[in-house]
């Protein structure tokens, strides 16, 4: 029992031992953990002050270094300001300075104004006293002169008038005379001058287009396989292309007939090829033309572009290339259309280069201006009307479409360059060889040209010579003065010229002789 009891104490002893050490190595614990914080928070407090203070310094110098900055830039705008204030300044005086000379100048000549104006008021005032004195000298003097002459002064001046004026009559006339023939000569140097360059330098190969195409053969063997059996190879193929084939007893040659170039062509270009391939049957001739046929359109293209580039022209429309190329195989009064066209073209537009005038649209209009002879259909219009509805359908400019128009009056004329295109037409249609020549129409004006002259009185006989070029009248010498005779001259020329259509020009010669005939018996 003791013993229990001593041990029991003795474990309690112990344990309060065991709790008073761990305790107490708490309490130490604490106390050391509490120094070590003390320690790093001086620590961490030290490092940020320093660190506070090279940022407050960095901070310092920023605010320093910005306003330096600012104190600079500041600088500068005041230094322009400044600068711009002065320049405004010397400008200001300098306006201010010349704003004074100007006056000084100004009050000078208003001085030297006023001066001259005293100076023609004095002027003045004695012109109108010599004026009033020379009035009254002329008074006397034709007071004087009525009293010799024993007229009026009108009575004098009505008989110096009429003595005068027949004199002056017959002198203006003369005047007038030397006037249109100096204007002729200068007028006709100026228009010869553009026109001979102009036709010089085009140079245009001319064309003549028949009816009638004549295809060369090697032997006449052929003629009969071109026939064929009963005549069915040359049915055929006048069936195909629209030509009348005539084979005759032309030695070596077939000859096509038909109106149309085109098909003519057509026509020649398969019997060449049917010729050359040697099989000739209306199969093959069906077969042949239909592709003779393509190759003649392409041909038209390629004429029609080839045609374009030569000449410079741009931006035509596809259509009105293809009608440009059928002019190849079209003919006006046996001239080539297309090298008409061509030439036309050419002479239009070196005519407007020398006028002043565009070119380039001149040679367009000129190249288009008988657009209207080869459409696809054939409507019953002038031609001139017909190419410029083209021209219109296909987005041509005003100007162009108005020439073509206009060049055979059939519109009126709205641009400067219609003229030019009607006169180049004409020149190249007036060229020598370049057009069969009408008999009858051309007997007819020369008729026409010397019955005008006989309606005027005293005249006996006229004579139109050189190609309608001159008319020459015969006057009685007895009926007609030679002052007569050159009124005559001009008013016969005014007739012509208000009355009548020509190319060129008409020279009106009057003659007037007197013949004495006597015999010697």
């Amino acid at each position: 029992m003791i013993l229990l009891i001593f041990g029991a104490i003795s474990g309690g002893l112990i344990l309060v031992l065991c709790l008073s050490s761990l305790v107490i190595g708490s309490g130490f614990s604490y106390i050391m953990w509490q120094q070590a914080l003390k320690t790093k928070s001086k620590k961490i407090i030290s490092e940020a002050e320093t660190e506070a203070e090279v940022i407050k310094k960095e901070k310092i110098l920023q605010a320093k270094e910005r306003f330096l900055q600012l104190k600079t830039e500041h600088e500068k705008v005041i230094n322009e300001k400044n600068n711009k204030i002065a320049q405004s300044e010397s400008r200001i005086r300098q306006k201010e300075l010349t704003l004074s000379q100007k006056l000084e100048e100004s009050q000078r000549k208003k001085n030297e104004t006023e001066a001259i104006r005293e100076n023609l008021t004095s002027q003045l005032e004695l012109v109108e006293k010599k004026s009033e004195e020379l009035s009254r000298l002329h008074r006397q003097q034709v007071d004087k002169l009525e009293s010799i002459s024993g007229l009026s002064a009108e009575e004098a001046r009505n008989q110096l008038i009429e003595s005068l004026r027949e004199e002056a009559k017959a002198g203006a006339m003369s005047y007038i005379n030397e006037i249109m023939e100096e204007a002729k000569m200068t007028a006709n140097k100026e228009a010869k001058k553009v026109v001979l360059q102009t036709i010089q330098r085009v140079a245009a190969e001319n064309a003549i287009e028949n009816a009638v195409t004549v295809f060369h053969i090697e032997s006449d063997e052929i003629k009969g396989r071109i026939i064929g059996r009963e005549g069915r190879n040359i049915r055929a193929l006048e069936a195909a292309t629209g030509v009348e084939i005539i084979v005759d007893d032309t030695p070596e040659a077939i000859v096509l007939s038909a109106f149309d170039p085109i098909r003519r062509e057509v026509a020649r270009l398969s019997l060449h090829q049917l010729v050359t391939d040697g099989r000739i049957h209306p199969a093959r001739i069906e077969e042949m033309v239909d592709k003779t046929r393509k190759q003649v359109e392409d041909e038209i293209l390629e004429v029609g572009k080839r045609t374009a580039i030569d000449l410079g022209i741009h931006g035509l429309h596809p259509e009105l290339i293809r009608l440009i190329g059928k002019m190849k195989y079209r003919s006006s009064y046996g001239q080539n259309l297309l090298m008409h066209s061509r030439e036309v073209a050419n002479l239009c537009s070196i005519m407007a280069a020398e006028l002043g005038l565009n070119p380039k649209l001149a040679k367009r209009a000129g190249l288009l201006h008988d657009i209207g002879k080869v459409p696809d259909d054939e409507p019953e219009l002038p031609h001139a009307i017909l190419g410029m509805k083209i021209a219109e359908k296909y987005k041509e400019k005003p100007e162009i479409c108005n020439a073509i128009g206009a060049h055979h009056d059939e519109t009126e004329m709205t641009s400067l360059i219609a003229p030019i295109v009607q006169v180049c037409d004409a020149i190249s249609g007036a060229r020598p060889g370049a057009r069969r020549e009408v008999v009858e129409s051309y007997i007819k004006r020369l008729k026409e040209l010397e019955s005008l002259a006989l309606q005027y009185p005293g005249v006996m006989k006229t004579y139109a010579i050189q190609a309608g070029r001159e008319l020459r009248v015969i006057v009685g010498a007895e009926k007609v003065t030679d002052k007569e005779a050159e009124n005559l001259s001009f008013e016969i020329a005014q007739k012509i010229q208000n009355e009548m259509t020509y190319p060129g020009q008409v020279k009106i010669t009057v003659i007037r002789e007197t013949r004495a005939v006597s015999y010697a018996k």
